[in-house]
């Protein structure tokens, strides 16, 4: 049986790899991945074999990596934030489903999601129930997201949105601000770009007031529900301690 690792490497910074992120990188001697996610963790890959690529290139970027498995070499397929979250797993595990790739075992190495390192840059958003989404139409019908984001907004649950914008595609944005408003709801929110990253920025605020034009494609939305504070430049969302044992009084 051969193996292949779909790695989640996280926000990209070495401190926020796993530490079996880590030693499978160390162990492989060709890393499959995303260009600019390569980038990102340069240092660990001195002397590897690389299969680079761009967007919209995932299914030969990962069956070039498979195929390279088939050929003797130690394969690790990375993605940012963890690899079964909007990552190259799944599609690792679909491919194996085909016939020249059915002798190749995926084993999944799980890294810190975007939605869970932003989080931490604001506060504790997602304390409680929470929805995560991703914006892009690419794959998932825009009708199909837009009635998620109606139930995330009905259910009064806070959102963590991925893939947000692009320099074509920013209707999807307004219409989750705008179903989020609606009501008279006017919940937190907060934009996490490049995290962890030279150029990281957070800004914070309430929806009324919500910069659509500072979302980018490296930005994820996070949108509190009406239980969710934004105080002291944090945002967090209680969990039900205050009712319970009468904290934060």
């Amino acid at each position: 049986m051969f193996e292949i690792f779909a790695v989640g490497i996280g926000p990209g910074d070495e401190e926020h790899l796993t530490g079996e992120a880590c030693r499978v990188l160390s162990e492989c001697n060709c890393v499959a991945g995303y260009r600019p996610y390569l980038d990102l963790i340069q240092p660990l890959l001195a002397g590897k074999r690389l299969i680079a690529g761009s967007m919209r290139e995932e299914v030969a970027r990962c069956r070039a990596a498979l195929d390279a498995v088939l050929e003797g070499a130690k394969v690790a397929v990375i993605s940012s934030g963890d690899a079964g979250v909007y990552g190259m797993a799944g599609l690792l595990l679909e491919l194996t489903g085909e016939a020249r790739y059915a002798e190749i075992r995926v084993t999944v190495v799980p890294g810190v999601t975007a939605a869970q390192s932003c989080a931490a840059l604001v506060g504790a958003p997602l304390m409680n129930d929470f929805m995560v989404l991703s914006l892009s139409d690419l794959m998932t019908p825009a009708e199909q997201i837009r009635k998620r984001l109606v139930a995330a907004a009905e259910l009064d649950l806070p959102v963590a949105l991925y893939n947000p914008a692009s320099t074509r595609r920013r209707e999807l944005l307004e219409f989750a601000v705008q179903t989020f408003r609606a009501g008279g709801k006017n919940p937190p929110f907060a934009l996490v770009r490049d995290a962890y990253r030279a150029n990281q920025r957070i800004v914070l605020g309430r929806l009324e007031e919500f910069p659509l034009e500072d979302v980018q494609m490296t930005t994820l939305v996070l949108i509190g529900n009406s239980h969710c504070i934004l105080r002291n430049g944090r945002m967090f969302c209680p969990r039900g301690y205050r009712e319970k044992y009468d904290v934060g009084r």
